[in-house]
């Protein structure tokens, strides 16, 4: 199923199944999807619009992020997925596009944010340890369970702000990232 039609039947459904269950859209069961030509991918719900995004939640997936994309899709980015809450933060490590950050707690709700720019690229010289120190660090400011990131700008224009809350199944993922612990 081409990628528009899934997010269309995914958010049809999940307006379908709030209107029918008369439950919150938080109450739904978790609504992860592993296409077979990409990564595995969660429905989140940012200030009442649907984002496909991908899941980061083993250390090497969380370490690579979204670096090296050159775009990043206006309802796309990823969600960074920790075992527990814990100071986190993020930096912009072979990135050419801004990226904005939310960092959030156990309950789904926004502990920081973020507007990340585009850093110079590592230098043909610059020593791999020279480079990152040289990275701005943007952090979470409290424990977070979770990090959102998407195309730079975008959060802003959804008027997103510190306390409000993302909906998904965090539950689910948390328990998911608590097995991938070693």
């Amino acid at each position: 199923m081409p990628h528009v039609e899934r997010r269309f039947a995914a958010s049809l459904a999940l307006t379908l199944l709030t209107v029918l269950a008369c439950e919150p859209a938080e109450s739904l069961p978790p609504t992860s999807v592993k296409p077979s030509d990409g990564p595995e991918t969660a429905w989140v719900e940012i200030a009442g619009e649907l984002f496909e995004l991908e899941l980061a939640i083993d250390s090497r997936d969380k370490q690579r992020g979204l670096s090296g994309r050159r775009t990043i899709a206006p309802d796309g980015g990823m969600l960074f997925v920790n075992p527990r809450p814990t100071p986190s933060a993020m930096v912009m490590r072979d990135c050419p596009v801004p990226i904005d950050v939310a960092f959030l707690d156990a309950t789904g709700r926004v502990v920081a944010i973020h507007e990340m720019k585009i850093e110079p690229p590592r230098g043909r010289d610059e020593d791999p340890l020279a480079y990152e120190r040289r990275l701005p660090v943007y952090d979470s400011g409290a424990p977070a369970a979770f990090a959102v990131e998407t195309a730079g700008g975008r959060l802003r224009a959804l008027g997103l702000a510190v306390g409000d809350p993302l909906v998904f199944d965090a539950d689910a993922l948390t328990k998911r990232a608590r097995k991938t612990l070693p």
